[in-house]
């Protein structure tokens, strides 16, 4: 069975322009994929802790050595990364805020950065046959062209990342200009369906 992860870290729920795109791919995938599972990770409704001390010390520590303790200190990264690498495609959906990813996203993506099960203790990546879509939203438009490219820091670091963990595989959907839709000048739906054309492909 084909098994898509979705990752959503908008807290704007109805209103986030990023989960209204991962509805429209995951109807496109279902679509194309009719026996296909659709396992949801909503960051947001997720209590994802920045990483701290304690996890670190468990991290770093051998498994057949790890406390009771230590092993409650990785239960949600083990959780997060099983939920990974299970996943055939994975769609992270995602504000840009200030040119990057929300706290949220950086967070998970701290905890499913894991020496031996996501990154070979070689420093290469071990998720190999995988697709990737990034549906992003941002208010700004960094696509070719635009005169602040070089401020599309949110996809540079995400194709980075899983690159890293061995997905090359990687469609980026970049929904720029949501601001119209905040502002009133153009109806959300006439907005999302600028893009319907690229979810379409890579759904398919």
């Amino acid at each position: 069975m084909t098994r898509l992860l979705v990752i959503e870290t908008s807290p704007r729920g109805d209103h986030s322009i990023s989960r209204n795109l991962t509805r429209r791919f995951v109807a496109g995938w279902q679509t194309a994929q009719p026996d296909g599972e659709v396992v949801v990770r909503d960051l947001m409704e997720t209590d994802l802790p920045f990483v701290t001390a304690p996890w670190l010390q468990a991290y770093f520590t051998a498994a057949e050595q790890q406390s009771p303790e230590m092993k409650e200190a990785l239960s949600l990264s083990d959780e997060l990364v099983a939920e990974l690498i299970a996943a055939d495609h994975v769609v992270i959906a995602t504000p840009v805020y200030n040119y990057n990813v929300p706290a949220v996203l950086k967070a998970w993506i701290d905890h499913i950065v894991r020496k031996g099960l996501t990154l070979g203790f070689d420093g290469q990546g071990l998720l190999h046959g995988k697709t990737a879509t990034v549906l992003m939203a941002s208010g700004g438009i960094y696509t070719e062209g635009s005169p602040i490219r070089d401020r599309d820091i949110a996809t540079q670091y995400l194709r980075l990342i899983l690159k890293v963990i061995g997905i090359t595989d990687v469609t980026v959907i970049a929904a720029g200009g949501a601001k119209v839709v905040d502002l009133g000048e153009v109806t959300r739906e006439d907005f999302l369906q600028r893009f319907d054309p690229e979810i379409d492909r890579a759904a398919a």
